[in-house]
């Protein structure tokens, strides 16, 4: 462990390595975190250098995906998702939910992979304050980011068995949340009928 963290020093591929590897994670996060991270533990590069650049990526990306939402009209959402069932009254309900739960939601949907484009880009769309969600993303950031470079950097030599495994992690948590809203949604339903 000590030698983890013991230096910031550069190692030899240089700072614009940290750089492209911010950018990229920013594009697909997982697989090119696990890269630097295989790369630190070859002596390429710095693991905690490698963490930040990742964090910085990532956090980045999500960030992009609010604004998405942010600048999406509720409108349009009503216009064009009345083909495929969306309600203004569902949308008036999901906005009221994210409002309320943003934070868990958020933290939530970061460890699924999967679901937190969809999140942000609906929390942007509910025009929710970054304030109020951004520690429980930035958390969720670190632990994830955080076990990626952890694994990658002492299971290198892992990685193709590590990726295939963090896919059937993600399909469960995936899966898990998925249960949940649909749990959600069946209650509030049968909380509206009860009351008309």
């Amino acid at each position: 462990m000590n030698n983890l963290f013991s230096t910031l020093q550069v190692q030899p591929l240089g700072v614009w390595a940290y750089i492209l590897l911010a950018v990229l994670v920013a594009v697909e996060g997982p697989v090119t975190t696990l890269a630097g991270a295989v790369a630190s533990s070859a002596g390429y590069l710095n693991p905690f250098l490698v963490f930040i650049s990742a964090s910085c990526g990532n956090l980045t990306a999500d960030v992009v995906w609010y604004a998405l939402g942010y600048a999406g009209k509720k409108e349009w959402l009503v216009h064009y998702g009345g083909r495929f069932g969306v309600k203004e009254k569902m949308i008036d309900r999901m906005q009221r939910d994210m409002e309320t739960h943003i934070g868990k939601i958020l933290f939530t949907a970061k460890l699924t992979l999967g679901f937190v484009i969809p999140t942000l880009v609906a929390a942007g769309l509910a025009k929710i304050p970054w304030r109020r969600w951004l520690g429980s993303l930035f958390l969720a950031e670190c632990m994830w980011t955080g076990f990626l470079v952890f694994a990658g950097h002492y299971f290198g030599r892992y990685v193709q068995t590590l990726e295939r495994d963090l896919k059937w992690v993600s399909l469960g948590g995936a899966a898990v949340f998925v249960i949940l809203i649909m749990a959600y949604v069946a209650w509030r339903h049968s909380a509206d009928t009860e009351g008309e």
